[in-house]
């Protein structure tokens, strides 16, 4: 009945419609896997040497980085045979059929060499076969048929498995030994110029007005992948449809940055005073701290303007560069800074809320890391209290020490979130005048820019040495170095946001859409 027969799509030359000069942002990836398309087209120059094809390149990366679409883009330039499946189609609820299936994929593959063989998500049947991830003796018996047959085909003949996976850290070490995998190409979140390549690909048949400024939307999506930029340069276009506009402005651009990390107004929420008050109150606090510290980035956009993701209000912040390493009066910074809402909600009011709870997980998310992860504490000096097993997804952190010792990591990082907390009340009382100030003005305007902020701040101050200048164009919402909501005010329990996902960069990056 076809049973064990293999499902692979077989793509010919260019059927993919895509090839190397529409994927942006990977140079070090298609370069890699340019050599391999060249092996197979002009095998003899690195015979002649000596050199052997590797017999398979593993893709290896978050999701939405383009791996995928790096094989699509092989498959268009290798101009030979192109398998593609998925890790899933080789399981049947039938005993025996992923063992079938692979056997008859390799023999196809066989007959019509030079090819390519792409597996995505080859996690689906390449899991480790410990226990530790649960036992299955169906894909065990394909994960060894798969290995057996990588294992023996003769790569003089131009076969080559190209895999893709988000989770390497599951995969079963004889799968990614040499002689099978030969390479681990990494597929990783690109950075500011591969950004600005992103973006110039996806919006080439979008109609720009000349004022677009796709390095600006760059600088504004620190830590968004592929994907993500695709969804922006759509939802721009949308969004100029709507506005009656025949052309995307940069305003359609910045505000589908804010849509696609915040997600859209809420026109139907409607604060009453008293809550309208206090947000304005706790967003202010947060801007007001990040202009009085020193190593803090300056204020953007001030609003108190709902959004579908669960925020009620947020604060931008401009990173003045691109950064990979953070100190630690940085995060010091950063957590006094998260710690700014509540200390303005206690000072005013003299009470709080639960607008500050992704503030405080945030905060305590970045002392735990400094005391287990980053040795940034003086009580426990170089050592790793804490480790991440999973690099590309949300891994659950491993404790690597004894139950006495994390009683004490919990004190450390207590005592480390009680002095940021008190630092945020210090500096917001000896700027009470200042708060009020701006927090009146925000409760009028609802949204405010990063100059107003510096103009009312230094009225209130009477001087004109500015502490943070304000940027001259709208650039990025900052957290941690990535692009996301910021010290947003939460909605209260029980109203889950839309759309609920964090995603983690080393060092301590994230992207927290829960606002």
């Amino acid at each position: 009945m076809g049973v064990g027969k293999s499902n692979a799509k077989v793509y010919v030359e260019k059927q993919t419609g895509v090839s190397f000069k529409d994927v942006a942002g990977q140079e070090e990836a298609k370069e890699s896997l340019t050599e391999i398309v060249d092996f197979l087209h002009n095998p003899t120059k690195y015979t002649r040497i000596g050199a052997k094809l590797p017999k398979g390149a593993l893709l290896v990366g978050p999701p939405g980085t383009g791996k995928t679409l790096l094989a699509k883009a092989v498959a268009g330039e290798a101009n030979v045979p192109f398998f593609s499946l998925s890790g899933s189609d080789f399981v049947e609820m039938f005993v025996g059929v992923g063992a079938s299936r692979v056997r008859d994929l390799f023999k196809q593959a066989q007959q019509q060499a030079p090819c390519i063989i792409f597996i995505d998500e080859i996690d689906a049947i390449g899991k480790s076969r410990d226990s530790r991830y649960g036992g299955n003796d169906e894909r065990e018996q394909t994960l060894n048929q798969l290995l057996s047959n990588m294992d023996g085909f003769d790569s003089s003949k131009g076969l080559v498995v190209l895999g893709a996976t988000n989770r390497p850290e599951v995969l079963d070490k004889a799968l990614l030994r040499p002689g099978r995998f030969d390479r681990r190409i990494i597929v990783d979140k690109p950075d500011l110029k591969g950004r600005i390549d992103i973006l110039k690909v996806h919006s080439k048949n979008v109609l720009m007005h000349d004022s677009v400024d796709l390095e600006a939307i760059g600088r504004a999506t620190s830590g968004a992948v592929g994907s993500d930029l695709a969804n922006m340069i759509n939802e721009s276009a949308i969004l100029a449809v709507k506005k009656g506009r025949t052309v995307v402005t940069q305003e359609d651009l910045l505000e589908s940055v804010e849509v696609v990390i915040a997600g859209k107004e809420k026109k139907d929420r409607i604060l009453g005073k008293e809550e309208k008050r206090i947000v304005a109150y706790h967003e202010v606090g947060h801007a007001l701290v990040t202009a009085l510290m020193k190593h803090a980035e300056p204020v953007q956009k001030i609003t108190i303007v709902p959004r579908t993701m669960g925020s009620l209000g947020y604060v931008m912040q401009v990173p003045e560069e691109e950064k990979y390493l953070m100190s630690k009066e940085e995060l010091t910074t950063r957590i006094v800074t998260l710690f700014g809402g509540r200390a303005a909600e206690k000072i005013v009011f003299d009470s709080v809320t639960t607008g500050a709870s992704n503030d405080i997980e945030k905060a305590t998310s970045l002392a735990r890391a400094m005391v287990t992860q980053y040795g940034m504490s003086d009580r426990f000096g170089l050592i790793g209290l804490e480790s991440v097993e999973d690099r590309y997804l949300d891994g659950k952190p491993v404790m690597n020490c004894s139950d006495q010792t994390v009683s004490e990591v919990d004190n450390e990082v207590i005592r480390i979130l009680k002095e940021c907390y008190n630092k945020a009340e210090e500096l917001l009382a000896g700027n009470r005048d200042v708060l009020d100030k701006i927090a009146d003005y925000l409760f009028t305007k609802e949204t405010i820019t990063g100059e107003e902020f510096m103009k009312l701040y230094h009225e209130v101050k009477g001087d004109r040495d500015p502490i943070k200048k304000a940027p001259e164009e709208p650039l990025r919402i900052e957290d941690g170095g990535q692009t996301i909501l910021m010290d947003s005010f939460a909605d209260a329990p029980g109203s889950e946001p839309d759309g609920q996902a964090e995603r983690k960069q080393e060092p301590e990056d994230s992207i927290t859409k829960n606002c």
